[in-house]
């Protein structure tokens, strides 16, 4: 009897020991990702649950929060719930109208800016990684240099480029003589408009439809495409981010093992379709991480805005981004501003899921 009790108590001991182990383990991990947890809360959870909060609110934006004695001041703000919600999305009036034609505008933005950027990030990363390329050293830092370049020195660049004045429309006047009026940076015509109006399709001539209103805005508006100053804008933002998803591209090309290449090229594969059925289904990952990055940065698009257009003309290149701005700084209306910016985060999220069903972020098998 005296053995099984031994027994028994060192199989209690043992137990207790690996409890105790276990429990030490889970606090030193614990310990390790404190200060990682704690720098998230504050600086990305808490501002979060604090803009969710003002945007219930009134609260302009500059009256202090807090007295002097350091007392938290209850007349700075009035809790007015979801009005400024309704504001935004609901109720007709020059807010909606300015939130929609902002959606509007941003949606283009991200139609012409993702694909783009993505494409030839891939076409450049196939480029620049081949064996018989020469000096790939300077051609990878050539088209990466501009991603890490100031956006605001590059948009003023691009504002010299595309003055009436400047290189870019000089050369379109000496090769086309017709195009002498040419203002990339205050044209609000829309693209899609310009082009049905150059084979006669003109609002009055598609029917009563076009001059319907949808929240706010014509129909016909809304089939306006980018403005020029836009499409300007896009160009400059797709040419400073195809570096960073190169890189990335790159990266991941150099992870497919070269067996693989070795045996397509055996069964008779061409180059052709060795980059359709094997580079392109192997970088379905990594595809998914450069649009879900592009998704997420076109839709933030804030710096080039506010450096070249400021929103005009006519609002035509004002992006939800900006328009938080406006609403927060310029209009001193805080609870408003951060209302718009949790639209724009369900908005983004909504997106990303959706291209995560048409992508994937599976890799391929």
């Amino acid at each position: 009897m005296a053995e099984v009790v031994s027994t028994t108590q060192i199989a209690q001991r043992r137990v207790t020991t690996q409890a105790t182990k276990r429990l030490q383990d889970i606090i030193a991990g614990y310990t390790f990702m404190a200060p990682a947890i704690i720098i998230l809360f504050v600086f990305l959870v808490l501002p979060m649950l604090a803009a969710l909060f003002f945007s219930l609110t009134n609260w302009n934006g500059i009256t202090p929060l807090f007295t002097r004695e350091g007392a938290f001041n209850s007349e700075a703000f009035e809790i007015v719930g979801l009005q400024n919600y309704e504001r935004l999305l609901v109720v007709d009036g020059t807010r909606q109208r300015a939130f929609f034609t902002a959606l509007k505008n941003t949606v283009y933005f991200v139609i012409g800016v993702v694909p783009t950027q993505t494409i030839l990030a891939l076409v450049l990363a196939v480029i620049v990684n081949q064996r018989w390329l020469k000096g790939k050293g300077f051609f990878r830092t050539a088209f990466y240099f501009p991603s890490i370049s100031s956006s605001v020195v590059i948009s003023l660049i691009f504002m010299f480029l595309f003055a009436s004045n400047g290189i870019i429309n000089q050369g379109i006047k000496a090769l086309f003589p017709d195009y002498q009026n040419i203002t990339w940076l205050n044209d609000a015509t829309g693209v899609f408009h310009a082009i049905l109006g150059a084979l006669g399709i003109t609002r009055d001539t598609v029917g009563a439809w076009a001059r319907s209103e949808i929240l706010s805005i014509r129909a016909w508006d809304w089939l306006s495409g980018p403005s020029v100053t836009m499409l300007m804008i896009m160009i400059l933002n797709t040419w400073t981010t195809i570096g960073t998803m190169m890189v990335i591209y790159l990266a991941a090309l150099q992870n497919i093992p070269s067996q693989v290449y070795e045996a397509a090229y055996v069964d008779g594969a061409t180059a052709g379709q060795v980059f359709r059925k094997i580079t392109v289904p192997l970088l379905r990952p990594t595809t998914f991480f450069v649009i879900t990055l592009g998704l997420i940065g076109t839709f933030q698009v804030f710096d080039q805005i506010y450096v070249i257009s400021s929103g005009g003309p006519a609002d035509t290149t004002l992006t939800i981004a900006y328009l938080v701005f406006r609403r927060g700084c310029n209009d001193s209306r805080m609870g408003l501003a951060t209302a718009t910016a949790i639209v724009l985060f369900i908005i983004i999220f909504v997106f990303t899921l959706l291209q995560r069903r048409l992508v994937g972020g599976e890799k391929a098998v």
